[in-house]
């Protein structure tokens, strides 16, 4: 009954563990593997004007609303004396800038950085827009415009073919006296988008006009390109206003939606905007973690992430402790390895990820036998417990500060690190292989420091990994499958490996 109770606790923790973690890599995204990048385009634009003197300076300018298909990692707006407010009607978004008085020529920037999200879901369906008004066309226009949409009626069957097909006809290789006559006085793409836009108004189909910037790695100076959006009766729908193809061009980001400046000045003069575009990698999982946050996930707020990077660097670190004390279950419990302690190993463990492997073996050998030999010569003292510890305490400190010293003379930096073992560890090891020395032999006490060496190698191994410190930080709730797997083997009463070595030859009769 005990039993059965253990391992449905076991199986709940691995049940919780396991299932967290799906949800956070379908759901949230975050990678398994650290190692795992995504491409990260930023987006600049650069915004010039030359200010009036003494004069107040407003300045508007529209940004990207939600852009579909990408996260946003990050956004930051540059301008040093001018107050910022953003505001967001629903479909358009705005900064605006403003100060008192600037004189010269201004420079302002805003920065987006946006990674790909195909998980990102579509904006939701506007409401379609039944005020459209009939323009009224002067005299001049009415009858090419009033042409141009007869002959494209009769050729569709519904309002986005429709203005699909007067779309391509303004945009016909062979124009007609009528296409002439409109493309007339049209000096920028934009404008041509405007007049198309004007046209598609006599048919009574919705039309507006976006401004979209294409992502390019290593463009300067680059500009917004115009596209058009036909509301086809439940949706907009983005329509190439040079061939009539249906979409957004490919890797492009909507930046603005209507016919009005992208770049507004009031108090300056020569406004201008340039854009400008590059790739990076970036790791995955601060990826994961902006689109998280942006879908408001409860789970992501009470992440590890939410902490700040100082106390996120210590738990870095300290969650890799369960697994080094898993390994020292396992090795001892399953295997059968004599060590110092039980904790001795995996401190000595943390201390070699400073040290790095070879020199920490050095350093703690050296430290270990040199406390050894002044520790026997201590028992002729015949001392008491509690300053005998305390006195081997302050040898082993005194020999760390020595072998630092005259590292640090000859040269021999990685000896400095020495500082960072664990001393009352160092000190107990040295009382408690004195001890076994003495009640069961050198032979025994060499095997056990060996083995405690051994073991400490082999959580250095693991607490160094960086596949199992990204796990454990991001995934932390794997945590409880560790300890499900400590739990069990707590009942574990079997045979140890190296109890199956020693009597393998009973066991073969």
């Amino acid at each position: 009954m005990k039993n059965l109770h253990l391992k449905i606790l076991a199986l709940l923790l691995v049940l919780i563990g396991v299932g967290l973690c799906y949800y956070k890599v379908t759901r949230l995204g975050l990678p398994l593997l650290p190692t795992e990048q995504a491409d990260v385009w930023t987006l600049e634009a650069r915004i010039e004007f030359k200010a009036r003197k003494d004069v107040p300076v407003k300045v508007q300018f529209f940004i990207p609303r939600q852009p579909a298909g990408y996260t946003v990692v990050d956004e930051n707006f540059v301008s040093s004396s001018y107050g910022l407010t953003t505001e967001d009607d629903g479909v358009r978004r705005s900064a605006q800038w403003a100060a008192r008085s600037a004189n010269g020529y201004q420079v302002l920037y805003y920065r987006l950085h946006l990674a790909k999200d195909p998980s990102t879901p579509p904006p939701p369906a506007e409401a379609y827009p039944i005020k459209l008004e009939t323009p009224d066309y002067p005299e001049l226009l009415r009858p090419a415009v009033t042409a141009v949409i007869e002959e494209a009626r009769s050729k569709s069957a519904d309002p986005l073919s429709f203005g699909r097909e007067i779309l391509l006809r303004l945009n016909s290789g062979v124009a007609d006296a009528n296409v002439s006559l409109l493309r007339q006085d049209i000096q920028s793409p934009s404008e041509w988008a405007k007049r198309q836009i004007y046209v598609l108004a006599g048919a009574n189909i919705p039309a507006r006009l976006l401004h979209v910037l294409q992502l390019r790695d290593g463009v300067k100076h680059g500009e917004l390109t115009p596209w058009l959006e036909i509301h086809d009766g439940h949706a907009w729908q983005a329509v190439n206003p040079q061939t009539a193809e249906l979409g957004l061009p490919h890797d492009a980001v909507v930046w603005h939606v209507g016919t009005g400046p992208v770049l507004s000045v009031s108090g300056g003069r020569f406004g201008n905007a340039e854009y400008s575009v590059t790739r990076h990698a970036q790791e995955m999982t601060s990826v994961a973690e902006q689109r998280a946050r942006q879908m408001g996930s409860r789970l992501m707020e009470f992440s590890l992430f939410g902490l700040p990077v100082q106390t996120q660097n210590v738990y870095r670190v300290l969650l890799l402790v369960p697994l080094g004390a898993f390994l020292i279950v396992l090795l001892r419990n399953v295997v059968g390895f004599k060590s110092f302690g039980t904790f001795m190993p995996i401190l000595i463990a943390l201390a070699f990820r400073e040290t790095k492997i070879w020199w920490g073996l050095a350093l703690f050998s050296l430290v270990v036998a040199l406390g050894l030999m002044i520790r026997f010569y201590l028992e002729y003292l015949k001392l008491l417990l509690v300053p005998r510890l305390a006195a081997v305490l302050i040898i082993v400190i005194m020999l760390m500060a020595t072998v630092s010293l005259l590292s640090h003379k000859l040269g021999v930096d990685r000896g400095v690190s020495v500082a960072l073992f664990p001393m009352v560890i160092l000190a107990m090891t040295v009382e408690r292989m004195s001890l076994v020395w003495e009640e069961s032999g050198p032979w025994e006490a060499l095997q056990q420091g060996v083995g405690s060496l051994l073991v400490a190698s082999l959580g250095y191994l693991v607490m160094s990994s960086s596949l199992l410190g990204h796990l454990v930080f991001v995934f932390p709730e794997l945590l409880l499958v560790v300890l499900a797997a400590t739990l069990l083997l707590g009942r574990y009463t079997g045979y140890r490996l190296t109890e199956l070595w020693r009597f393998r030859s009973a066991l073969r009769e």
